[in-house]
């Protein structure tokens, strides 16, 4: 029996290598003549970098940029094979840099995801993935493109400030001194976020919250980047408000559509795409997969659909196990998921439940391929087969 494992991390408990490390301890508890291949994914979030380096051999680059409150900060991004550079957003503007009292959008910046991009310039990458997950701010790309040579002047002729509070204050843009290998480079937008910039459904209403930003913050962010979105209207003529994925991490993907031509991909597909995921399908008899928190927004470009989807173009049967199960993950049935396995097995505190969550996943995976077996389901070789890493 065949089993593949691709699986997305558990946000505060494992990486996606831990995680199907663990699934497959599982399997082995249940029979040791399981063959299993682990396959790292990610959908453009968190793990993405070490998703490409690992999976396409790959090398880690590291570099210090400015956190997302302009504090120096070890952080790292991958080059892949043909010098192409990868780089998650969150490595230099992410919420896991600054600690939960500190959040606040008004004044984080990403000024060194700018950074990130500016170092892989200088190594010779003139093809950039970037993932857009996990990002503290919501300043529209201000910082990113000041780092790369953008300027934005208030009506004093100065140079505006880090977040999205100083948007306001912008009056012009000047793109004169913006990096030249910009326009010989091709950006690539990792990201499942369809939301405009503005709005109900923008940047600020809908991932503001998860950044420190009270209804009150969001009034003024979206009206910043609403005013933002119209000076790149009026004075470069691009116009980034209704554009789908312009709000992705905080209105940084306007900010890369605006100053660096990018062009936006599924983050999921791109990535299974890369690293093969459907080669290892091929003759596989069942898959894992999963995440942190199951839910009704899972179908909208995550991990565990992503992996069903091209599952089920073999007919092969997918489980997922997750950390959790919300609202609406019934949902996820119509997708090509085929059962849900929640970790915990008992009443525990979110707190013991990180501090537990590699074995519980161990536990989880066991007795579902103990109930999976007496379904007649799994048809399991008697022999021993080589277990595989790629």
């Amino acid at each position: 029996m065949k089993v593949v494992i691709a699986i997305d991390s558990f946000k505060g408990c494992c990486t996606t290598m831990e995680a199907a490390d663990a699934v497959e301890r599982g399997l082995i508890y249940y029979r040791e003549d399981i063959k299993t291949v682990k396959v790292p994914i990610a959908d453009g979030g968190e793990g993405t970098v070490d998703t490409l380096v690992k999976s396409l051999d790959g090398k880690y680059v590291n570099v210090e940029v400015l956190n997302p409150l302009g504090r120096k900060v070890k952080s790292k991004y991958g080059i892949l094979p043909g010098n192409i550079a990868v780089i998650e957003m969150a490595a230099a503007s992410g919420l896991p840099l600054i600690s939960k009292s500190e959040y606040n959008p008004l004044i984080t910046t990403t000024y060194g995801t700018g950074e990130l991009i500016r170092d892989a310039l200088d190594k010779g990458c003139r093809t950039i993935y970037i993932g857009l997950g996990g990002s503290a701010t919501n300043d529209g790309g201000v910082g990113m493109a000041q780092s790369l040579g953008v300027s934005f002047k208030d009506k004093n002729n100065q140079e505006i400030g880090f977040g999205g509070a100083e948007l306001k204050n912008i009056t012009t843009i000047d793109t004169s001194r913006i990096d030249a290998r910009i326009n010989n480079t091709e950006m690539v937008l990792l990201s499942d976020v369809t939301n405009p910039l503005c709005g109900e459904n923008g940047a600020s209403a809908v991932y503001g919250p998860q950044k420190g930003a009270t209804s009150k913050t969001i009034a003024i962010l979206d009206s910043n980047l609403r005013y933002f979105g119209g000076l790149i209207k009026e004075q470069l003529s691009i116009d980034i408000l209704e554009r789908p994925g312009s709000g992705a991490a905080g209105g940084l993907g306007a900010g890369l559509f605006a100053f660096c031509n990018a062009k936006s991909y599924s983050g999921i597909e791109k990535i299974m795409d890369l690293i093969g995921l459907e080669d290892h399908l091929k003759d596989a008899d069942l898959v894992f997969t999963g995440e942190g928190r199951i839910d009704f927004q899972t179908i909208n470009g995550k991990v565990p659909i992503g992996v069903a989807r091209k599952a089920k173009k073999f007919g092969v049967p997918v489980i997922a196990i997750v950390g959790s199960i919300g609202e609406g993950a019934e949902i996820v049935y119509n997708y090509g998921i085929d059962a849900i396995v929640d970790i915990v097995s008992e009443p525990i505190s979110l707190d013991k439940a990180l501090e537990a969550g590699i074995s519980l996943i161990e536990r989880a995976t066991e007795r579902t391929m103990r109930i999976w077996d007496t379904s007649g389901k799994s048809q399991i070789s008697k022999k021993v087969q080589k277990k595989e890493i790629i």
